[in-house]
């Protein structure tokens, strides 16, 4: 009997489902759109909907799995918005007291065709934001973080931990620097 990827250990999550990178595919963009139209339609209220991380940025490799960064304004509540995002086919993966994160497209036979990472914030928690235009504005940037992601890939190809945590320094030092530079460019 096979297990539910709720009774999987991290171990076993990170088996089935590595980091894998490929060059960037232009039908992320319309993957991106339509995803952005439907959510748009189900959450039914104000919301800043992004494509962030590689797959939104056309120079460099990427894991093949959308990010989506959905900001709403502080008085909307983000366990209502939670469970109608559970209820239409994202599973949560985490939450605090002001994000919470969704994966769709994760199955107990492995990745969909098309998978996603939700990121649920209230207004103005978006680094994301500037860190994807530093590197959407500066193409050595861009090539710096593709070619450590990609020794990150490989050493870490079954522990999304370690490879993100390997990231870390990189994307706060550029995120600064965005910061700095765009002012208030998202607020």
């Amino acid at each position: 009997m096979e297990k539910r990827l709720s009774e999987l250990s991290l171990e076993e999550l990170w088996q089935l489902f590595p980091i894998f990178l490929t060059e960037h595919k232009e039908f992320w963009k319309n993957w991106y759109a339509e995803e952005e139209a439907f959510l748009k339609a189900l959450l039914n209220q104000p919301a800043r909907i992004s494509h962030i991380g590689s797959t939104a940025i056309c120079s460099i490799w990427a894991k093949p799995i959308i990010d989506i960064l959905v900001e709403v304004p502080g008085e909307c509540s983000l366990p209502n918005i939670r469970d109608i995002l559970v209820n239409n086919g994202y599973i949560c993966m985490s939450r605090s007291e002001n994000r919470i994160s969704f994966n769709k497209g994760y199955t107990e036979d492995g990745f969909a065709d098309r998978v996603f990472h939700l990121h649920l914030r209230y207004m103005g928690d978006n680094d994301e934001l500037y860190f994807r235009d530093y590197l959407m504005e500066h193409a050595d940037i861009a090539r710096q973080y593709e070619k450590m992601k990609r020794e990150l890939w490989k050493k870490y190809e079954h522990n999304r931990d370690a490879y993100t945590g390997g990231k870390t320094d990189f994307v706060k030092k550029y995120t600064s620097q965005a910061k700095a530079a765009y002012g208030n460019r998202y607020q």
